[in-house]
């Protein structure tokens, strides 16, 4: 069983900063592709930024140069740098094993609340 636990979520004000973390366990962390998604008020969860076990990262454009996607192989633990915030940025975050089987696998959220 694969086990995923965020942290870290809260109310922060607008250009603001914020560090999430998803601690995994049940799993090989080296080998596991890894992602941040949210989910905005009235919308469907998005992806936010992913990382492979390479170490390779993608990230929506919307957050392009103001969050960074972090891989700790040695705690098991994936993060996520969150700098500039901004209000369209409020919703719950999720971290996500992308290459569990059958599917992926969903840590059960953390609220982000960016004020103005």
């Amino acid at each position: 069983q694969v086990r995923l636990q965020e942290r870290g979520g809260g109310l922060v004000q607008a250009g603001g900063s914020l560090r999430l973390s998803c601690g995994a366990a049940g799993l090989p962390f080296r080998d596991a592709d890894m992602a941040w998604y949210r989910q905005p008020p009235g919308k469907q969860r998005e992806s936010v930024a992913s990382i492979i076990a390479g170490g390779n990262a993608i990230y929506a454009d919307s957050v392009k140069g103001r969050f960074a996607i972090v891989r700790d192989n040695f705690k098991n633990t994936l993060y996520l740098q969150m700098d500039s915030l901004k209000p369209e940025d409020t919703g719950v975050y999720y971290c996500a094993v992308l290459n569990t089987r059958p599917g992926p696998t969903w840590g059960q959220g953390t609220q982000v609340t960016v004020s103005s």
